[in-house]
């Protein structure tokens, strides 16, 4: 009887432990699935003039003030699950450490993904291009002669990264967010999105196929990391008219000028404009950094300007709004997203520029100074410049 009443009591303890185990590993599984839209800093911590020159810190009232490294913000936090995972602290997403380092063409891409099994996982999916993006890690620097001395655009303390030896310049991530807005380049091509950790873009890539659905061009492909965690809730805003001339995302915690005043700055005068601004009888006005101002591009909507207006007006629905985010590859440029189309040409000759990267696209413009005088011989895609851009102001919510 004793040794019966034994075995009824262990196996109602494995029984209990068994359920509070199931319980613990729900209840972790629901933690790392746990997904917020945070926007972690970009990690500029030096400051840069319209040179490119690092400069000390400027101070209030100095040309220069309050560009992106003024700011610290939410620093990005990671942990390495030692099981070929990483998991951002701060957004919730789950990302694949290493990847398998192949070119992969869009919808393969896909196939990629569905099949991977990392860490226990199989739920492993494509990320957006808002959650690609913010993995931005902005000290990289590409040095194509030195591949020693490049700094990629991503935080290689966690996340394994390779250059392609031949072509440096080219480390773009698919994302699964394709371009509705139109076809890209100049023979009417589907394209979707993608960043690039080697040189710090974001552009509109060949997905193979033509923009009406046939079949189209065949490029090389583009690398993938692979992402989890519920989707439709990084990078999804939730706007608020305050019926002030501002907008706030209680998504982000940010306020948004909602109209452009319908000027353009080089980049000085747009960091002196945003710093002077009492839009709102609000004082702590900037110029946003470059992940706060991808994250109102809407990417989904069919239409130029990239951006709900609903909500927001972009003066010029054909436009680029700067960012106080210097870009590390040529530090005398900083970057802006396109809200209208991205244009570039064939090569430095030719004459006609097209949608090439894309509205919602991220490049980056030199900071003063005459387009003339940067206009370089290239063979390549030759990106339009225009040095004066819109300024859309941004504060942190009280």
């Amino acid at each position: 009887m004793k040794t019966r009443k034994l075995n009824i009591l262990c196996c109602c303890a494995v029984l209990i432990f068994a359920a509070c185990k199931n319980t613990a590993q729900k209840k972790r599984t629901n933690i790392e699935n746990e997904v917020r839209f945070v926007l972690s800093d970009t990690g500029q911590d030096k400051f840069y003039n319209n040179d490119g020159d690092e400069i000390a810190r400027p101070k209030e009232g100095e040309d220069f003030y309050r560009q992106d490294a003024q700011f610290s913000g939410l620093a990005s936090s990671y942990v390495d699950n030692n099981d070929g995972t990483i998991t951002d602290v701060n957004t919730g997403l789950m990302w694949q450490k290493t990847p398998d380092f192949k070119r992969h063409n869009f919808y393969d891409a896909f196939t990629y993904v569905e099949n991977l099994e990392i860490g226990g996982y199989t739920d492993w999916r494509l990320p957006t291009i808002k959650e690609l993006y913010s993995l931005l890690y902005s000290n990289g620097e590409l040095n194509p002669k030195d591949l020693d001395k490049s700094t990629p655009y991503i935080d290689t303390e966690y996340f394994d990264f390779e250059y392609d030896q031949h072509m440096p310049f080219a480390g773009q991530y698919w994302s699964s967010t394709k371009y509705v807005k139109g076809p890209i380049q100049n023979i009417q091509i589907e394209g979707a999105f993608g960043f690039n950790f080697a040189d710090g873009h974001i552009k509109a890539y060949e997905t193979g196929l033509y923009y009406d659905g046939s079949d189209g061009v065949r490029n090389p492909g583009n690398y993938v990391r692979a992402v989890r965690g519920t989707e439709n809730v990084y990078g999804i805003n939730d706007f608020v008219d305050n019926t002030d001339g501002t907008v706030t995302d209680k998504a982000t915690g940010l306020m948004w000028q909602k109209i452009d005043d319908g000027h353009t700055y080089n980049w000085k005068e747009a960091l002196k404009y945003a710093d002077s601004s009492s839009l709102a009888n609000y004082t702590d006005w900037r110029l946003p950094n470059t992940k706060e101002l991808q994250s109102i591009v809407d990417y989904d909507k069919k239409t130029i300007p990239a951006i709900n207006e609903e909500y927001f007006e972009c003066t010029n629905p054909d436009s680029w709004f700067w960012t106080s985010t210097t870009q590390g590859d040529f530090k005398y440029t900083a970057c802006y997203i396109a809200f209208g189309k991205a244009y570039s040409k064939d090569n430095s000759s030719a004459t006609e520029y097209y949608d090439w990267h894309g509205a919602g696209a991220q490049r980056s413009d030199p900071k003063s100074g005459k387009i003339e005088d940067y206009l370089m011989e290239s063979v390549n895609a030759a990106d339009s410049l225009r040095i004066n851009n819109y300024v859309r102001l941004v504060r942190d919510i009280e």
